[in-house]
């Protein structure tokens, strides 16, 4: 299980964000050239994340996209709900229910069942300000130079 390309650049524009003085705003542009992303798709993912509240559009010639929230306000989870990813497991079992099943079958479904709501709960328990850190952690380790490609 892992982020399609639009749960990964949602995360990476958001982490971007909060690196921003006072959390933006940026420019697509320049989100796109340190993240290394599409303008194109990058332009129509900001617009889910406004849409969802997570980002306010600025106008202008110093405008662009920045935080609406505090990054220890804005969850992974409501990153990838906005964007309509899911982090549900590929079980097909686990939307369908049969009575004619064995009891082996029933357990299997129940742990699938089981682990897709803690990894919702975990989902919802990681915030913005914890990827930030993370990353940053990461690079320190690696020797980098902190920048902002995450």
């Amino acid at each position: 299980m892992k982020l399609t390309t639009r749960g990964d650049y949602s995360v990476k524009a958001m982490l971007d964000l909060s690196l921003q003085p006072n959390y933006g705003p940026a420019s697509v542009s320049s989100i796109a050239t340190r993240q290394y992303l599409p303008v194109p798709y990058l332009e129509k993912l900001l617009i889910e994340l406004r849409r969802a509240g997570l980002v306010k559009s600025i106008r202008g010639v110093h405008g662009g996209y920045k935080l609406a929230k505090n990054p220890t306000q804005i969850s992974l989870s409501d990153i990838l709900i906005a964007v309509g990813e899911s982090m549900v497991t590929d079980n097909p079992d686990l939307q369908t229910s049969r009575s004619d099943s064995l009891a082996a079958d029933w357990v299997t479904l129940m742990v699938w069942r089981r682990l897709n709501e803690k990894l919702q709960a975990a989902l919802a328990s990681i915030s913005l300000a914890d990827l930030y850190y993370d990353a940053r952690s990461w690079q320190a380790a690696q020797g980098e130079v902190t920048n902002y490609i995450i």
